[in-house]
C-alpha cells in the first residue's frame, strides 16, 4: 500500500490550539418554542490530537460538530477555528473556514453517478490552484493509500460499505485538511470494517499531521483517541486523556 510521504505537508511539531471554544451556548427555535441545546461549552483541541466525543442521542454532539465545521453559525460565546472567530462570522467567512476541514459522516454521502476517483477528485475542486490532471493524480494516489487503487473507476453501488467509507476517507483527506470531523463513521459498518476504517483514519491523519474530532457511540474504537470528551444534555461533562491508543494501528 502506498504511503503518503510524497503527499503530506510539513507536520505540526508543537501543540497549539486549532479548535478553541469558550462559554458556547446554542438555542433552537424562537419565542416560546426556544430551547437551549448547548450550555457553556468550553473545549480546546490541539494540533495533531485525536479526540472522540461520546454521549447519548440528543446530547448535542452533532450540533456542536456542525458548528465547529462551519455548517451552523454559533449564537453566543466564542468558537475559534484556526484562530478565526466563527461566532458572528459572515457566510463567506464560514465557507472559507470549511476549506480547512475534511468531513466523514455515517452516511458516506458519495455521489452514485460518479466513480470513486471522481468522488475524491471533487474535493480538490475547492482548491483552484490544481489542474484537472493534477487533481486526478492526487485523487488516484489517495485512493491507492486507502487500499482502493484497484477500484478507481468503480461506482459506489459496486463497492462494499467498508470500501465506500474508505472512499469517503480519501475524499476527506486528499486536500490535506488541518482538521477532520467525523460523525459516527463506523455506525453502518460491521465490527471488522469499522475497525479497519478507524485504524486507517488514525494512520493517515497522523501521517498528515492533522487533527481529528470524531463523534461515536461505538465503544470498540475508543482506544484510538488521545482524549475522550463526554456530553450529556447539552453539557460537556468530562474530558479524559488516554494513552491506550499508542500501538493500536501499527
Amino acid at each position: 500500500m502506498q504511503t503518503l510521504d510524497s503527499l503530506k505537508p510539513k507536520q505540526c511539531t508543537a501543540l497549539n490550539a486549532v479548535i478553541s471554544i469558550a462559554e458556547l451556548n446554542h438555542f433552537f427555535g424562537q419565542g416560546q418554542l426556544r430551547k437551549q441545546v448547548l450550555f457553556n461549552i468550553n473545549l480546546t483541541i490541539n494540533a495533531g490530537e485525536i479526540v472522540i466525543m461520546t454521549g447519548p442521542s440528543g446530547s448535542g454532539k452533532t450540533t456542536l460538530l456542525s458548528m465547529i465545521g462551519g455548517l451552523r453559525s454559533p449564537q453566543s460565546g466564542s468558537l475559534k477555528l484556526l484562530n478565526q472567530e466563527l461566532c458572528g462570522a459572515s457566510q463567506k467567512q464560514l465557507i472559507q473556514s470549511r476549506r480547512n476541514i475534511g468531513y466523514i459522516f455515517q452516511a458516506h454521502n458519495l455521489l452514485n453517478s460518479l466513480t470513486a476517483l471522481q468522488n475524491v477528485q471533487m474535493s480538490l475542486q475547492l482548491h483552484h490552484h490544481l489542474s484537472p490532471e493534477e487533481e486526478g493524480t492526487k485523487a488516484a494516489e489517495m485512493l491507492e493509500a486507502v487500499g482502493l487503487g484497484h477500484r478507481l473507476h468503480y461506482y459506489p453501488d459496486d463497492l462494499s460499505g467498508g470500501q465506500k467509507q474508505r472512499v469517503a476517507i480519501a475524499r476527506a483527506l486528499v486536500s490535506h485538511p488541518k482538521i477532520v470531523l467525523a460523525d459516527e463513521p463506523t455506525a453502518a459498518l460491521d465490527s471488522k470494517s469499522g475497525r479497519d476504517v478507524v485504524n486507517l483514519m488514525q494512520k493517515l491523519a497522523k501521517e498528515q499531521g492533522c487533527t481529528i474530532l470524531m463523534v461515536t457511540h461505538d465503544n470498540r474504537i475508543l482506544d484510538i483517541a488521545d482524549r475522550i470528551v463526554h456530553m450529556e444534555d447539552g453539557h460537556l461533562t468530562s474530558d479524559t486523556r488516554t494513552t491506550m491508543h499508542s500501538n493500536s494501528y501499527q
